[in-house]
């Protein structure tokens, strides 16, 4: 056999295991998320709904990173609302994602907080409180980030405004 024809059948082996028939890749992956204007709208549509019913809340969007995305406060909140209304959109998106719920209420009726001694919620930015909702695609349902809500008197009314304005503006998350 001649080094050539060896040369040869060596470099299509090779090409062969390597690229198995398969189109070639490239090496930037893309996350989806929203854009600023859409995240600042739900944050807002919240903070208003709450308003409307007599609470100052902070509404707070992370996107695909966990990060802050958009920020906004009531008038009169409390200094720990905007920590808090964080901490829930980062649950809402972390473990929402991680266990198919789209809510922080229905990961605590879930029970997936965690063992009884807490030891999730000692997990910096995880709070499992009512008031954190995950942010769906709505033509696939893909995640685009949380939205979390603090300030009214109880979780469970930060979490309905932050529902308002998911429901508000659902045909919007594409």
């Amino acid at each position: 056999m001649s080094l050539a024809y060896r040369l040869t059948l060596s470099a299509l082996m090779v090409g062969s295991i390597l690229g198995c028939g398969l189109p070639a890749q490239g090496h930037v992956i893309t996350t989806p998320k929203l854009d600023w204007s859409t995240a600042a709208k739900l944050a807002a549509e919240a903070v208003r709904t709450c308003a409307a019913q007599g609470y100052s809340v902070t509404a707070t969007v992370v996107d695909t990173t966990g990060h802050e995305q958009a920020v906004i406060k009531g008038d009169t909140v409390p200094l720990q609302s905007l920590s808090v209304s964080y901490r829930k959109a980062y649950t809402a998106y972390a473990y929402g994602l991680a266990f198919n719920k789209n809510t922080t209420s229905e990961l605590i009726a879930a029970k997936v907080t965690g063992p009884a001694n807490g030891a999730l919620n000692t997990i910096p930015e995880v709070l499992f409180v009512p008031g954190g909702v995950l942010l769906r695609n709505a033509a696939d349902n893909s995640v685009l980030g949380g939205l979390g809500v603090s300030g009214a008197p109880g979780g469970e009314k930060d979490e309905a405004c932050a529902v308002a304005a998911v429901t508000k503006f659902k045909a919007e998350l594409r």
